[in-house]
């Protein structure tokens, strides 16, 4: 599935949203200065980063992505990689990030790469943005979209035993987008990306009827689109302690 998004990085970057200062501001270490942002694809969650004036390096397999963030973002260091071989020195980052881009990876051996190049008391952070499914009309449109990535109640990540004190931050917010952003939102999704021509008509009609007939949007309309941002984050654990 993480194949869907090896191309179409400059789509992806227009339609995904972005995040919320909240969610860096909770996860980020006092005193940092240097960042690595993992399964960075177009740098939405690098941009964030940069406004903290940290020094970053940004890693994802996808070089059509990592394209686009270095035309967005052409400060940064940007590299081919994934989660579980970086190929970045040891004990280089005060804080690595994963944003919308965990569930890709095999998490015992991302975590294992991933304390390797933090520095000790370095900080894993995980970030997911998902649609308010609290919301009805949310809910509905999230199932016609075939949003697969919303977490159930008690969805906890899983990391390697290298890292402790997992704890959660919830941030909510809205992201302000007309029907038109929405039907190609949709079109970002790996669900969509990966499906035939028929699957791909079948959903676009059902959100055209959805968004214009049912709910009565018009097409040049702005809508607040909820959103939640899940943020988790837990401290590399001392080496010289035993696991």
């Amino acid at each position: 599935m993480g194949l869907s998004f090896q191309d179409g990085g400059e789509h992806y970057d227009r339609v995904r949203p972005g995040y919320p200062q909240d969610a860096l501001q909770w996860l980020l270490p006092e005193g940092a200065g240097t960042a690595a942002d993992i399964g960075a694809g177009t740098g939405k969650f690098t941009a964030l980063l940069l406004e903290r004036r940290l020094d970053v390096v940004a890693v994802d397999p996808s070089a059509d992505m990592l394209h686009q963030l270095r035309k967005s973002h052409p400060s940064v260091t940007a590299v081919e990689g994934t989660a579980e071989a970086t190929g970045l020195a040891d004990s280089t980052f005060d804080v690595v990030s994963v944003a919308q881009a965990w569930h890709w990876c095999d998490p015992i051996a991302a975590s294992a790469e991933i304390a390797r190049i933090l520095r000790p008391q370095g900080v894993l952070g995980l970030v997911w943005n998902q649609l308010d499914t609290s919301v009805p009309w949310v809910h509905r449109l999230s199932r016609i979209m075939h949003a697969g990535d919303v977490h159930k109640p008690g969805f906890r990540p899983v990391i390697g035993p290298q890292f402790d004190g997992l704890e959660s931050h919830l941030t909510m917010w809205e992201d302000r987008v007309t029907p038109a952003d929405i039907m190609e939102l949709t079109k970002s999704r790996s669900y969509y990306l990966r499906a035939g021509a028929a699957t791909r008509a079948k959903v676009m009609a059902n959100l055209e009827w959805y968004l214009y007939e049912h709910l009565g949007h018009r097409r040049e309309e702005t809508l607040p689109l909820p959103y939640l941002t899940h943020s988790w984050r837990a401290h590399k654990l001392d080496s010289t302690r035993p696991l």
